[in-house]
Order: C-alpha cells, then structure tokens, then sequence
C-alpha cells in the first residue's frame, strides 16, 4: 500500500500532488476534521507549486513508505480510503472488461453458429437420403412436425429481421426521426468532449459525488443516451464481429463504462474520455443530412479538417493522461503538471516539426507515444494541411449570396461577361442623365472575373456586386435571390462564331430562370431572329408581362433598311437610345452641331391633364415651341375592350387623334428632367412663361377628374350654350357636326375624339381640314366643296382618278400584301427566276434601287436578309414607291436564305461577288438609292482586326470607281426608260426625297454607302480623308456620323433603356421593321414565311400608318425657309400644312463653311432647337402620313406590274425620286412659286 500511495502522489501531481514529495498529510482522524473540495484543491494547488523543488528529495526517498500519504481530493460528503488507494485499474478494468467480454461472446457464438452449421448441413445430407431411400412408402402426417418447425423458424426469423430493419432505419437517417437521432447523438458526444474539457482541470482521480456533482450527472445522461444508441447500433449491425472493432465502438467501451463505475466509487477518473474527440470525423456527415454541404469542394474540406482535428485532440488528451499520471513501472512518481491545451500546444509543435522544446514529455509512455505519433501525425500534417490550405485558397472569391436591401431593387446579368459588355452596359445604365438610379446590379457568371473587370466592379461596388455561378444551377439563382429581382438581363455574344449555338445558350437560360421563377421579367438578346421562335415555346414567357427578346440581327437590318430609305436615320436613331454626356465645342463645326444631337434621348412621360381634348399636332407644337420638347408618338388606350391589346404605340397619328387623360407620350430630350415639363404643365399657371425652365409642379388647386366622370361629361352636355348633347344640340356650327359625323364615320378607334367637349371641338374647328387627305373627304362627301375649305389643301383633284371605292376593290381576288396587311406580298416565286446574269442585268436598266452587296458562302451563318427587306416592303408604301433590291453575293449563300425572302416582290440576284466592278456596273451602282455592303463571315476569324476586311475592301472598292453618267442616259433612254428627275409622273415640288443625290455621279464616292461593322475600331479604314482618331468612340467619328456606317455594338444600350421603359423597345421596333408584331412573329414562328391575305378593310386600315422620310429645303414648298429660316418656323408649317412631323437634319458637313465645298458627305443633326438657321441644300428628317391618293395616278402599272412581277425574270424599276438635275429653274418670284406648290402637292 505504500507503493501505491507513492504512485498516487504521482498520478495527482498535475492537480494535487506534484512528485509525491509534498502531499497532502491527513492524521488518523480524517473523519473528524472534514475538509471541503475547495480547500482540498487549494491546498493541492500549493502543493503543486512546490513539487519541483522537492522533486530531487522525493526521488532519493522514493523507497521510503508514505502510509500517510492520500492524493485522493476529500469533501466531507464522499468518503475516501484513508490509505490513499487509487481505483484507475478499476474504470480502465470496466472498458476491457466490456470489449474484450463481448469480443469473447461474438466470437464464441460465431464457433457455435459454424458447429450446428456444419452439424445440421451433415444432418440434412442424412435426411435426404433417407428421403430417397425411402420415396414415396412415407405418409404424409410423418411430415408435419418438420414442417411446423420450419414455420416456427421462419417466424422467429421474421421477427428478427423486422427488428433489425426499425433499428437500421433509426440510425441511417433516411427519415425524420433518424435525422434528428443522428444528429442528437454528434450533439450530445460534443457536450461530452466539452465536459472533458471542463473536468481537465481538474485532478486525474478525485473523489465526487454524483448527487451533488452536476457535470458528473450531465455526463452520466449523455452516456446513457449513448449506451441506448450503442443497442441500436448493434442490433441493426449486419456483422457484428466488425461492428464491435469499429471506432465508434471502440470509443463507446471506453468512455461509457467507466461512467458508472464513478458512480458506484463515488470517484471520477479522467482516463479515456478523450476519446470522444474521434467523433468529431463524422461532423462532414451530420453536415450533409443537414442538407448544409452540397459541394464535393466543402465536403472534402469538411472532412480533412474534422480528421485533423479529431486526430490532434485525441492525441492530446493521452499526453495529457500519461504525463499527469506517470509510468506505472515508475510507480507513477515520474509524472508533470501538464494541463490540457499544453498538450494541445506540444502536439501541433511537433506535428510540425518545429519543437520549441519549452515543453516536451517525461514519461516513459509519453515518449513512447510521441514518437509513433511523430511518423503518423507529421505524414497527415503534410498532407492534409496543404491540401486544406489549396481547397480553402480555391474557393470562389464570389460564391456569397446576396442580401438584399430594403427598399432598394436588383437586376440580375448573366450571360456573355466580358470587359467590353459589362463596361459599355454600366456606361449606358448609370448614366447620368438618368432619373436616381437605385437599382443595384448583380452580375452572375460561371468564370471569374479577370483583373480589368474585377478593377471596373470596384469602381462601381455601390451598385455592382458578381457572384460566380451558373444561371443553370437552381443554387446559384438562388443566392442571388432571382425571386426578389426586378429583371433578369441576359447579354449575347455578338462576336461568336456560331451564332444559333449562342442563341441556344441563351434560350436555356431564360427556360432555367423561368423554370426556377416564372412570374421574373427577362430581357434576352437574340442573335438570330428565326431563334426568337423557340422563346415562344417557353409557357411562362409573356412579352406582355415585360418579357423581351432585342434580335440583334433584326434591328441591326432594319436600322440599315431604314437608312436605304432616309440616309443617315440609322445614326440618329442610334444616339436616340443611346446615353451621350454632352460634350460642348466652342468653334463652329460640323462636329458641335453633330453632338448637341447626340446628347438626346428618347423618354417617355404621362401629359398633363392640360392637353386633355387636343389633337395629336396641337399638342406636338405647343411641346416643341413652348416647353422646348419634341414628341413624337403616344401610347393610345383602346377603348375596344375586346381588343386583343388594348394599348398601342402610335408615332405621329395624325389630327384625328385626341389626347386622353393619363396619356403617355415619347419624348426626344437632353434628360429626363425637362420631359418632367410634359407632366408639370399647368395652362393657368405656365401659359405666359417663357423660359421653359420655370416650368415646374404648380401650387394652384386643379379640379382632377376620374377618366371615367370625364367621358361621362362629354356624352352628357358637350355644347355649353344649349346644354344638350352633340346630337340634340341646335346651337352647334354646321361646320362642326359635319366634323363630327366625318370623325365618327372615318376614325371610330378614338372615343375622345368622337365624343370630346366643346373645348375638342372648338380647336378642331380652328384647325384647318386639310389634315384629312383628299381621299378621305371625297369618301366621306361634302367636305372637298365645303366654302371653308383653304384652296392651298387641294393637292390632286380625286375626280381625274377612278373612284376610291374601285381603288379598294380593284383585284379583291389576288392576294397583294400578307395576312397581317403589314407588307408587300406575292406568290413565292423560285430563285432561277430572279436570277440575272451580268448582261440581262446590264441590259435591265436599273435606277433609284438598293443594291445588297454580301459577302458569304455555303457554310457561313445566315444573317437573315428577310430583316432588310421587310422594311423595304412595308404597305404604307405604294407598290410603285418600292425600291427593287439587287443582292450581289454568292448564290450558295442567297439560296440558302431565299426560302425567307421568296414572298416579297421586286427582288432580283446578280450571283458574284461586291470585289468585281464589272458586276457592280452590271446593276447601275452609280444610279442606286443605297449600297448596304454585309458580310456573313466576320465571326469566323479571331483577329478582330481582320473580321471587317471583306466590308472594307469592298467600301474602297466602290469609292474608288469612276462612271460617266451619259452612259446611265443612253442606256435608260435606249430601253425607254426616263432616269429619276424626268418622270412626270412625279411632280418635280415634290417636298419628300427617297434620297436626294447630286445630278451627276462620276466617282464612287459620291454614292450612298452603309457598311456594316462588327469592330468598332475598323471604322477608321472607311474613310481614308477623315481624321478620326483610332481610340475614339464610335459614335464620334465622321462615317458613324454621316450614316455611311453602322456597328452592331450601338445596339448594346437597348438592354438599359428596355429595362427602364419596355416602350422604347417597341417604339423602335415599330420605326426600324417596318410594322413587326407579335402576332406576325408568332405567324412566322409557325409557318417560316409570310402568308399571303385577301384585302379587307382590317387589313387595309393598317396601311395608314407613318413612315419616315427625307424633305428637301432646295426646291418645294419649304424653299423659302432653306434660305437663312428658322428650323422651328419649318417645323409648325410642316405640321399644321401637312401633318409631317420634324425631328432632324441631314446636313452637308461643310455647309458651315463659307467657301463652296465640293464635298458631298453629310452628317446628322437630332431634334435642332427652333431658332436653329437652315440652309437649302439641308435634308429634313420627317414622319410623314400615308397618303390614300399618291399611288392612284398609277395605279394601272402598278397593278399590272403586280400581276406580272412573279413571272417576269427582268424588271425595270418605275419608282422615280425627284433629283435637282432636271428640275427646272427655280421662280425668282417666291410667291407665285408657293402657289404652284400649294397646288401640286404630293406625298411620295
């Protein structure tokens, strides 16, 4: 007993007893002077402080006995031996008792399972012999004993089997209830691990009293629980052998016995507790049940770090145990008051092989142990720790979710991320003269960004933040929280080699965002417009929910095809929906003129109630002349409720139109502040202001009514004399209810304009009625004769032209335009009978055409030329106004796209190629409208500086060409043909050019080019006398502004201003495509073509619609104002005298210059203020009407030119512009001049 109290002294020398040299000494009357467990743990403490000075004395008196030495804590309510016997064998005897006692039965009974195994295998050979032998002599009832034995085993095994089945299920967490089980379970060994953390602190051995120890009963609860969950485990435990030697297992042996052992000894023993660390492995596991780790990256990370760690604690806990207790051999004397984080700390110094040596171990075990552990734990620190570092370094930057923020919206962009697309987005969407913009923006992309673009996400990380993901991947729209956003922008690659393979991407992007979210509004980009079909096949897609779909290719063509018919509109157009700061220039260029232009933009604002009952051109002017705004169309609230879309965007509807309460109007301004201007007008207020700035929200108290009470108002009493409706009043003017039946009979869309007050009805009876074509007053009688009708409207007696009636039903039964009555149609006719060779074309004397020059062949993408043409083909032109178009390419590429353009007349082909001159002098290039010059292989090269070679070299090719424009006579009057400017079908005051060219082309640079570019910094080649810096912008340089080129790129600021206002997109699409809709688009989606219609009424009607065209200030109605007028005095005459609304300039670029230029080159000026000066030689961009009677005076040629255009391989084209060659002089009197065209006014 004396050699153990000397190894007790070593054991407790961490918490009691150093070396056994100073102890704590008790007298024979323990018993009597009772200690408390603090006191007791003081006095170890001092004690311990002490131990290393007496160790050297206790190690020389080591054979000495200490029968009066006790190193067991004592409290007066557990009683301790006296002796000061240690019990550790006792806990430790406990776990191997239990592991090795059950090892023992497992074994055992597997030897007695094989036996009777092997035993009832020879037993049944023995039966079945027997069987044999004995047949069938034996009687059936012998074998019903076996029979019910088998039964009864059957059963017992079912029972089992069942048994085994519910436990297997409780701990598999493949329910709910085994889910919490299994997490409880790592939950309640952590709580242990914590208790072990806790009780370190204490001595090794200690008395305890269970009823009075609260971590003790904690700990005895948790092992309970483990102890229940153990039975679990082995009763679903298919080998039972290997479940026993599990590690799990193994932990269970030694922590959970030597529990209740404690118990039982009223004494806690520290020992092996440790162990419970070793679960820590499984934390991975409870992680992925928890649904918490989904990635292969964090589950791998996971779990090297539970080994890790659960391998270190683990270890330890065992220096922690031995060398607190000492060598047992060493009768525990030689041990070290080591607490347990410095064990920790020793472990990791010398898994790292850094060994301070500031603590190391002393015992014999210790050492032994560290140097296994040494070869084991530095191989897992070199491993593990790298590879922990690398998947902690690996993970995504960006692979957050983001919060969003109250009151605040987010868009989400995805798609093509790129420097060049992200920049030119941000530049457009946080414009300045936008409104406060608080959107915030959240790029989602699958690549991270590079340097550059992580340097522009900084600049802007107020309102931009990327998350790296996948919009394919469920998770990742989720972390950007796609449900709570405002849109979902996806951008396109404009550049790609295969533009349907992008076009695909991008179409299972949005099925996966509308997928995840139906209700999201998505703004896509499409390559391709035939690819715009399959969006329709998505269910939740729903343009009229906000759903758009910008097709690059079919604004791109249709922004080209406009220029075909105004030069320069593509520019404009372009810096319409276009952000531009602008950039003052003192000195007087074509360059400042050009940017006060550009710094518009189009917006859209609802009208003050003040213009409630005006006619759409009373509106426009007083915008334009007062508030210094220029609208050009409104969105008109049908109030057909059976209307399959009761708002429409209507672009200069004409005088008929009224405005209604609450009507949005589209503005071209400098920023959205002065269109603020439309909404603040106030007439009692702001009527006497002149300075458009003061123009702000009123304080006067305005009498608002209900749109409703309004209506009801103009039904109930519209004449305020008599107080009687319109049709009971006996008071109203003649003149005004004629109006009023000719409105009602001929405009019934409008029921403000039919049923308006008589405030309507008073500016309407002060507005001229020439704003009703002729046609219109002849059909509705009574009007053309009226007294008070100006002799300046009759533009063409109606009476030297058949009746209108037999217009309209003139070959009812062919089939002239397409279903929707949008376009021009014919039968489809096959290639071989429009193609041309060199000499048929030379022979066919071509002018005022557009010759299509391209650049593709039998593996290059199509482009979709139906885009082009279709606007060329829109029925608000006549069919004799139709320019034919020429394409000049390789017929392989042609055939493949001429399934889409076989139903459109006045097409030819000339297969070559646009590099050969002898076949652009076959079509008459000197004699065209237009030269577009398109390429469909500029995306199958990778230097972006070669991809517009094609284009240029044939731009320099043309420019370079010389005519003789004699030549151009002699063969146009050889074939009977009278070249543009001759025709007298056409008057020469004609105010509306197609184009207006100079009266002798004998260099190909005076031809009217556009060439498309896919590189913006190509445009430099196009031009070889410009000065145009390589680095400067596009929009800024001279053959952008003069409309002779054109980059897909300009179209990136679509995606911005259709998010802001989705009429903007479809303002533009109603300009650029000549009539697209959404019904057309589903009628194309199914059928690839246009099909062909019968002429109705409803289908006629939609001819009446505007169409942009050119007014010449040379000669005309308006010459009096080309000479030093003012553009705003152009503007109201334009409006009041014809209905054209005007919104811009195309001007020579040196008509600034006083010195005669011989340059011919033009440029753009946008919405010029109303004191802006004018020149003659400027064109003026206008909306113009259609007009019923300009096609009557050729109406049998172009109907028989109809008829037989399907058949005919060779057309001469009839469509004449008026030209300055031939017109003759102009009167030196300007009046009698302006009579003559007040008289023979015509709209072409």
């Amino acid at each position: 007993m004396a050699n153990g109290g000397g190894g007790g002294g070593g054991s407790s020398g961490g918490g009691g007893g150093g070396g056994g040299g100073s102890s704590l000494r008790m007298s024979s009357n323990i018993h009597a002077n009772h200690l408390s467990l603090d006191a007791s743990s003081s006095s170890s403490s001092s004690s311990s402080s002490s131990s290393s000075s007496s160790s050297s004395s206790s190690s020389s008196s080591v054979h000495e006995p200490k029968m009066d030495a006790l190193i067991i804590p004592v409290t007066m309510e557990v009683p301790c031996d006296s002796r000061g016997q240690r019990m550790w064998w006792a806990f430790l005897a406990s776990s191997m008792v239990t592991f090795f006692g059950g090892l023992f039965i497992i074994l055992l009974w597997r030897t007695l399972k094989y036996l009777w195994t092997v035993c009832c295998h020879c037993g049944g050979k023995t039966k079945e012999a027997q069987k044999i032998n004995n047949g069938s002599s034996q009687a059936d009832g012998t074998l019903k004993p076996v029979d019910e034995k088998e039964e009864a085993v059957a059963a017992e095994v079912g029972w089992m089997t069942s048994v085994k089945d519910w436990a297997g299920v409780m701990i598999s967490a493949q329910t709910l209830t085994g889910r919490v089980l299994v997490v409880l379970v790592f939950a309640l060994s952590i709580g242990a691990l914590v208790i072990y953390f806790i009780d370190s602190s204490n001595p090794i051995e200690s008395c305890q009293n269970f009823y009075k120890d609260f971590t003790l009963q904690i700990d005895m609860a948790f092992n309970v629980f483990f102890l229940l969950y153990f039975g679990l485990r082995f009763i679903a435990a298919n080998d039972k052998l290997w479940f026993w030697l599990e590690v799990n297992s193994v932990v269970d042996f030694f922590t959970v016995p030597p529990v209740f052992v404690s118990v039982y000894l009223n004494r806690s023993w520290l020992g092996l507790r440790f162990l419970r660390a070793l679960r820590l492995i499984q934390f991975s596991e409870i992680l992925q049940f928890l649904n918490i780790l989904k990635t292969s990256n964090s589950i791998k990370l996971v779990n090297l770090l539970s080994i890790f760690i659960s391998t270190w604690l683990t270890a330890a806990g065992f220096i922690h145990l031995v060398e607190n207790s000492g060598d047992p051999w060493e009768n525990f004397q030689n041990n070290q008051a080591l607490t347990y984080w410095e064990c920790v700390y020793l472990l990791m110094v010398t898994m790292s092989t850094v060994g301070y040596g500031d603590v190391y171990a002393k015992t014999t075990l210790g050492r032994l142990f560290m140097v296994f552990f040494i070869l084991g734990g530095l191989a897992m620190f070199a491993s593990y720790v790298p590879e922990i570092i690398e998947l902690i370094g690996n993970r995504k930057k960006y692979g957050g979710s983001y919060s969003a923020v109250s009151g605040r919206k987010h868009i989400v962009v995805c798609g093509h991320i790129t420097l060049e697309s992200v920049s030119n987005f941000l530049k457009d969407f946080l414009h300045k003269d936008r409104d406060d913009v608080n959107v915030e923006i959240v790029f989602l992309h699958n690549i991270s960004p590079n340097l550059e673009l992580e340097a522009l996400f900084k600049r802007h990380f107020t309102q931009v933040e990327f998350y790296q993901g996948s919009v394919l991947n469920p998770h990742d729209l989720a972390r950007v929280k796609i449900e709570s956003a405002d849109a979902c922008l996806i951008l396109a690659n404009k550049y790609c080699a295969d533009p349907d393979a992008e076009d695909a991407s991008n179409i299972m992007r949005v099925i996966s965002i509308k997928n995840y979210h139906p209700k999201i509004r998505i703004i896509t980009q499409m390559l391709q417009y035939h690819n715009k079909a399959h969006l329709l096949n998505i269910p939740s897609w729903n343009w009229k929910e906000g759903d758009d779909a910008i097709c690059l290719a079919e604004l791109k063509l249709g922004f080209i095809a406009q220029s075909c018919l105004a030069q320069g509109l593509s520019t404009m157009l372009a810096n319409l929906f276009s952000m531009r700061s602008f950039i003052k220039i003192e000195e007087d260029t074509w360059q400042k003129y050009y940017l006060e232009g550009v710094s518009n933009e189009m917006y859209t604002e609802y009208l003050s109630s003040a213009f409630v009952g005006l006619s759409f051109p009373t509106v426009c002017e007083l915008c334009f002349v007062k508030l210094k705004l220029l609208m050009i169309a409104i969105e008109y609230k049908s109030a057909n409720r059976e209307s399959r879309s009761r708002k429409r965007i209507l672009i200069n509807p004409g005088n008929h139109l009224k405005i209604q309460e609450g009507t949005l109007g589209f503005f071209i301004a400098s920023d959205a502040k002065e269109v603020k201007r439309a909404f603040f007008y106030c007439k009692a207020c702001h009527d006497d202001i002149t300075d458009p700035k003061r123009i702000k929200k009123c304080g006067c108290k305005r009498l608002i009514y209900s749109k409703m009470s309004i209506y009801k108002r103009m039904r109930r009493a519209c004449c305020f004399d008599c107080g009687r409706s319109e049709r009971d009043c006996s008071c109203m003017s003649g003149r005004v209810r004629g109006n009023m039946d000719t409105l009602e009979r001929t405009f019934p869309l409008s029921s403000v304009s039919v049923n308006d007050c008589s405030t309507s009805f008073r500016a309407f009876e002060d507005e001229p009625p020439s704003t009703l074509s002729p046609k219109k007053k002849q059909r509705n009688g009574g009007m053309r004769n009226s007294p008070s009708s100006s002799p300046k409207l009759m533009r063409h007696d109606p009476l030297l032209i058949p009746g209108n009636d037999q217009i309209d039903n003139m070959d009812s039964n062919v089939k002239k335009y397409d279903s929707t009555g949008m376009f021009h149609w014919c039968a489809p006719k096959e290639i071989e009978k429009v193609i041309l060779t060199r000499s048929e074309a030379a022979m066919t004397v071509l002018s005022g055409h557009v010759v299509v020059c391209i650049f593709g062949d039998v593996s290059s993408a199509l482009i979709g030329l139906r885009n082009l043409v279709m606007p060329l083909r829109a029925s608000n032109f006549h069919y004799h106004e139709l320019k034919h178009i020429v394409f000049v390419g390789s017929i392989e590429y042609l055939k493949r796209e001429w399934e889409t353009l076989h139903n459109f007349p006045k097409v030819s082909i000339l297969p070559g190629t646009p590099l050969s001159r002898a076949d652009l002098r076959a079509v008459n290039i000197n004699l065209c409208d237009m030269c577009v010059i398109l390429s469909a292989n500029q995306n199958n090269i990778d230097d972006t500086s070669l991809q517009d070679k094609e284009c240029i070299l044939a731009s320099l090719n043309i420019k370079s060409m010389q005519f003789d424009d004699s030549i151009g006579v002699l063969q146009a009057n050889s074939q009977g043909f009278t070249p543009p400017g001759m025709d007298r079908s056409s008057p020469d005051n004609s105010p509306v050019h197609g184009m207006l060219r100079q009266p002798s082309i004998t260099t190909g640079v005076n031809i009217p080019i556009i060439t498309e570019l896919v590189n913006d910094t190509n445009v430099q080649f196009l031009d070889q006398d410009d000065d145009d810096d390589p680095d400067t912008e596009l929009y800024l340089t001279q053959p952008f502004a003069c409309g002779t080129a054109f980059a897909v790129s300009v179209l990136d600021s679509l995606m911005s201003a259709t998010y802001f206002n989705d009429n903007i997109l479809t303002l533009i699409r109603t300009l650029v495509t000549g009539g697209a809709t959404p019904e057309l688009e589903a009628l194309i989606a199914e059928e690839n073509a246009l099909r062909g219609g019968y002429s109705t009424p409803q289908t006629l009607a939609n001819r009446d619609r505007c169409r942009v065209a050119q007014l010449a200030l040379l000669d005309g109605p308006f010459a009096d104002l080309g000479d030093g007028g003012c553009y705003g005095d152009l503007f109201c005459k334009a409006l009041k005298t014809y209905n054209m609304l005007c919104f811009g300039i195309y001007r020579l670029r040196d008509a600034h210059l006083s010195t005669p230029s011989q340059c011919t080159k033009r440029y753009v000026i946008t919405n010029p203020p109303y004191e802006f000066e004018l020149v003659p030689t400027d064109l003026i961009f206008c909306l113009m009407q259609f007009d019923h009677n300009a096609g009557q005076s050729r109406a049998s040629l172009s109907h028989s030119s109809h008829s037989s255009q399907s058949s005919s391989k060779k057309s001469s084209s009839v469509h004449s512009i008026p030209s300055t060659a031939n017109r003759p002089n102009r009167p030196k009197s300007r009046e009698s001049r302006d009579k003559q065209n007040r008289k023979e006014m015509v709209y072409r």
